[in-house]
């Protein structure tokens, strides 16, 4: 621009040239303003107020704005090209800016009286600001005043009852001087007490300790009086103990005398040693021996109960178990699986007997190949016989009043079995015991 312009002349300059470049067509716009014309309407009078101010001192730039404002807004443009001036009511910057652009004669007058308008307005501003500030420095200055007056209030109650604090506390001392001497008093007498007592709990001290002299004494009379007592019926015992040794030596030469006599034989162990070497009996492989009882269904220490019983007889019917928690396997795993879990069971309990009856017909003709465990006897079932009929004579060959229990979910043999004498044992509590 050629002179310079009061701040809110020039941004109404700028207003009008950003709304005239909106609407010229693309040929007409500067070089200089085609970024500017890009920009969204809100923002071309922000970020384009350097480029619009330098077009706007173009004559070319100026005279299409100088033609938009004609056109757009005509009565204004002929109010300020009129001889009387633009009407008095109107803004004097925005009337400054119109003359500026319009280049009307009279538009320095018009730039001049905006100037010296918007001066006087910031003179105006201004004393009203200082007016502003001078009111609200009086109204501090008088609260200030009114909270001195009150702080000084507050500080006369305070010291007033510090005062009265004060008094308070000395009272207080007073009387606690004199409780002091009291407790000294009272402390003196229970000292003086507290050495009578010690002087009697000594003078029972003295009398304790002779007592218990004395009954160590006794103590010592009556340990050697109990020591000659345990000596005299050592020796009887060891007369009784030396009587029945020669009695039960003279039974055991009996018992042997009879059994070579009736030329009884002496390799049996159990019963069911009897039903795996018969030659009517299932094929089998005896090895060692080991034992059960009975809980919920799938409850671990329920096997670990019947194991407990002295002299139990385990009887597990195979397939029943392993086809319940291994069934995806071969019957050959499963029978691997089963023994290797009841052989680490057996090794707890050596005073129990296991047995395990396996149906002959589910492996071809004779078994091959198994591998027995020590302390678990394992049986096949003959072709054509089932395991169940074995596993109830099993039950029904161990004399009456053994502890035997059957390992099976099967209700036929778990029903046979408990009319033969023995106990049911459902098949999920081993498996729960063995995967423990």
């Amino acid at each position: 621009m050629s002179e310079p312009l009061p701040a809110a002349v020039r941004q109404h300059v700028i207003e009008l040239a950003a709304q005239t470049l909106a609407d010229l067509p693309e040929t007409e716009v500067p070089p200089s303003l085609l970024a500017v014309r890009r920009f969204k309407a809100s923002r071309r009078v922000k970020l384009g107020g350097v480029p619009l101010a330098a077009a706007v001192d173009g004559e070319a730039f100026r005279a299409r704005v100088a033609e938009w404002i004609r056109r757009r807004h005509p009565d204004v443009a002929a109010a300020v090209e009129a001889s009387e001036g633009p009407p008095p009511a109107a803004p004097p910057e925005r009337v400054a800016a119109v003359a500026y652009l319009l280049r009307a004669p009279t538009w320095p007058r018009l730039v001049q009286a905006a100037a010296e308008q918007a001066a006087q307005d910031e003179v105006r501003d201004r004393a009203d600001e200082a007016e502003r500030t001078i009111q609200r420095l009086t109204d501090q200055l008088e609260a200030s005043q009114r909270g001195a007056a009150a702080e000084a209030e507050a500080l006369r109650e305070q010291i007033a009852t510090a005062r009265a604090d004060a008094d308070e506390a000395r009272r207080r001392l007073r009387a606690s001087g004199e409780r002091a001497r009291r407790a000294q008093d009272e402390a003196r007498e229970s000292v003086a007490a507290a050495e009578a007592a010690r002087d009697t709990a000594l003078a029972a001290g003295r009398d304790a300790e002779a007592e218990v002299r004395r009954l160590r004494g006794r103590i010592h009379e009556l340990e050697s009086a109990l020591a000659s007592a345990r000596r005299d019926t050592r020796d009887s015992r060891s007369v009784d103990e030396a009587r029945m040794r020669v009695l039960l030596d003279t039974l055991i030469a009996s018992a042997n005398g009879v059994r070579r006599e009736l030329d009884l034989p002496t390799m049996v162990s159990r019963p069911a040693d009897l039903l795996a070497r018969s030659g009517d009996g299932p094929t089998s492989t005896p090895r060692a021996f080991v034992g059960a009882r009975g809980r919920p269904d799938d409850d671990p220490i329920l096997i670990d109960e019947v194991l407990a019983v002295p002299g139990v007889h385990l009887i597990v019917d195979g397939y029943n178990v392993t086809k319940r928690g291994y069934g995806r396997l071969t019957l050959q795993a499963q029978r691997e699986r089963l023994l290797s879990g009841l052989g680490a069971l057996g090794g707890r309990n050596p005073d129990s007997e296991i047995t395990v009856v396996f149906d002959a017909t589910a492996v071809v003709a004779r078994p091959v190949g198994v591998a027995m465990p020590r302390g678990v006897r394992v049986l096949f079932s003959r072709p054509g016989r089932l395991a169940d009929e074995e596993i109830i004579r099993l039950v029904r060959m161990e004399p009456e009043g053994r502890p035997v229990f059957v390992v099976t979910s099967d209700r036929e043999v778990a029903e046979n079995s408990a009319s033969a004498g023995a106990r049911a044992v459902p098949s999920p509590a081993l498996l729960a015991r063995l995967d423990r």
